[in-house]
């Protein structure tokens, strides 16, 4: 109890602004992935050869777009974006500098997510709304949107604990949060205590959040 006491006595606030700093990359980081990648794949749904408003050049252009944004890895792209995080956030440090390439990094991911989502949508529903005189965007946000948002949900939560991983790889170029902190305690100073305490707080975290995500999808799907 003794060591635990002096370890918070010396650790507790770094790690609790590590924490703090971690949660507002990771949820700010997926909502703004989530902002770009609905639209994209929405898109790429509505311009497939079987969608509502196929268009073969379109379509093709934007699964391009996204496969070629899935591909990048994010240690590379973190290092590529540093002149426009600077130029957009006035830095490429911190949390601000952590929120471009992290939200670049995840839109496409996302895209394809939600792509598959829509696709679970069953196929008569959208019959029925266009043979109601549904227009494109109500089919998109009543019928594509809100059918598969149990999906969603769950792909929210695969986002949110991808982008975790992220922010801990952020941290190499000094990003802040708790990847930085294992970084620079943990792994240069030899600190085992502080990384299993990251470690720790890190694995509480995604567990919430995954439990809260399933929790929320099962509420929501009116087919259980």
């Amino acid at each position: 109890m003794d060591f635990l006491q002096a370890f918070f006595d010396q650790y507790g606030l770094l790690l609790a602004q590590g924490t703090w700093d971690t949660i507002i990359m990771t949820v700010v980081a997926t909502l703004g992935a989530y902002v770009i990648g609905i639209p994209l794949g929405v898109a790429l749904v509505l311009t497939n050869p079987d969608g509502l408003h196929p268009h073969r050049v379109i379509n093709a252009v934007l699964g391009w777009i996204v496969n070629m944004g899935r591909s990048i890895p994010f240690v590379i792209l973190l290092v590529v974006m540093i002149p426009v995080t600077r130029f957009m956030m006035g830095t490429a440090l911190g949390v601000a500098g952590a929120m471009p390439p992290l939200i670049v990094a995840a839109a496409p991911f996302v895209a394809r997510m939600v792509e598959q989502s829509i696709a679970e949508v069953d196929s008569g529903l959208v019959e029925a709304a266009q043979s109601f005189g549904a227009s494109t965007w109500q089919i998109v946000t009543k019928v594509f949107l809100f059918e598969s948002l149990p999906s969603l949900i769950r792909g929210f939560a695969i986002t949110f604990i991808t982008l975790f991983g992220y922010t801990a790889m952020a941290g190499v170029v000094g990003a802040g949060g708790l990847g930085d902190i294992a970084i620079r305690y943990g792994y240069q100073r030899y600190q085992t205590d502080v990384m299993i305490a990251t470690l720790i707080i890190l694995v509480i975290l995604i567990q919430v959040v995954q439990s809260s995500c399933d929790f929320a999808a099962r509420k929501i799907d009116k087919r259980k």
